[in-house]
């Protein structure tokens, strides 16, 4: 057992999780709304320390992350846990696993393979990767593990991809944040109703994440997964693009076409021209970086100089990756190395 970070006692042995924008109220005996954070006497623990349950090694560009080290791999892993509860969840048999959904107080066996930090790290160098991805279920559930992960594998020389859906609260977010290199955050939708209705979150955290991970220097990349007759909307589009925008014409947007999936399966594929139309408003928003998630073709997968519109980064078939970015010598002491177009030296967006 493992004592979770980020939670206040309260009366009749109740305990209440300050890890997530839920801020769960949780009895003894039960646990919140990720269904891998328990209560036990008045102490809540974290159920997925060192349980492993998925692993790969994945292209950057799988997270997706455009932007960031391109061309290069991941060490991408997950326990089981999710604090949304998304009707069109594509990994629902791994992120609702620890839920009851009967409605009793059952508790669900816990699965995973004991994988302690030190041996991921030492996986992800084995394995040639330059990143440790904390994906494919929501990493703010276990978040302990993925602190100790981060934090060794930066003393490793290792950077660190948080893939998340933006329900992370501000103070655990500001203590990890000097382990985390970059994040791919869901921003879902903008609408409050959707969240609510097929997420059972809401979209303010969301957008507060989102600002504060970019004002903490993290390179930050969105993702936007559209849904017929649900949040693909050109009004709704305009106005997400458009706040993207106010924070920094920079952040890459990639929007995904939506498959059934989980519980909707009856809503359609999205039609390849939804996404092309949301491309073309993120743009005509200001956008500089737009990208189709699922749907192929190199005019939306290739990353173009915002300035005199020269190809930088070409992307074919499976992530095949070619850079044509040229590498500017920094200063001592620079966080990041900085790229510029090779055609008219403008700088470039992108972390090499």
């Amino acid at each position: 057992m493992y004592e979770a970070q980020f939670y206040e006692k309260i009366a009749d042995k109740k305990v209440r999780c300050n890890l997530c924008a839920h801020h769960c109220i949780v009895k003894n005996s039960a646990r919140g709304i990720c269904g891998v954070r328990e209560n036990q006497g008045g102490t809540l623990y974290t159920l997925t320390y060192n349980r492993l349950i998925s692993a790969s090694i994945d292209p950057v560009e799988k997270k997706p992350l455009y932007h960031f080290l391109p061309g290069s791999r991941a060490y991408s892993f997950c326990t089981m846990g999710c604090n949304f509860g998304c009707m069109f969840c594509q990994n629902a048999d791994i992120s609702q696993a620890g839920k009851t959904q009967d409605g009793s107080d059952k508790r669900p066996p816990i699965l995973g393979d004991d994988f302690p930090p030190a041996s991921i790290v030492k996986q992800a160098l084995k394995s040639d990767c330059q990143s440790i991805a904390y994906t494919y279920s929501e990493p703010t559930v276990f978040y302990e593990y993925m602190f100790d992960t981060a934090r060794l594998a930066s003393e490793k020389g290792l950077k660190n991809i948080f893939v998340t859906n933006g329900y992370i609260t501000e103070e655990p977010l500001r203590k990890i944040a000097p382990y985390i290199q970059a994040a791919n955050i869901d921003l879902k939708s903008f609408s409050d109703d959707f969240y609510a209705r097929t997420c059972k979150a809401r979209l303010q955290p969301v957008l507060e994440t989102i600002k504060r991970m970019h004002d903490l220097g993290i390179w930050i990349e969105l993702t936007t997964l559209l849904m017929v007759g649900e949040n693909d909307s050109p009004d709704e589009i305009h106005e997400l693009a458009r706040w993207i925008a106010g924070i920094s014409k920079d952040i890459p947007w990639h929007v995904s076409a939506f498959h059934p999936a989980y519980k909707m399966q009856d809503l359609p594929p999205t039609p390849v021209k939804n996404i092309v139309q949301a491309i073309e408003i993120g743009r005509a928003e200001g956008l500089h970086n737009v990208y189709a998630g699922n749907i192929g073709g190199d005019e939306y997968q290739n990353t173009v100089c915002s300035a005199c519109g020269s190809v930088l980064i070409e992307r074919t078939g499976s992530y095949q990756v070619t850079s044509h970015l040229k590498k500017n010598r920094l200063q001592r002491g620079s966080p990041q190395s900085a790229a510029s177009c090779p055609s008219c030296k403008a700088p470039v967006a992108v972390r090499l």
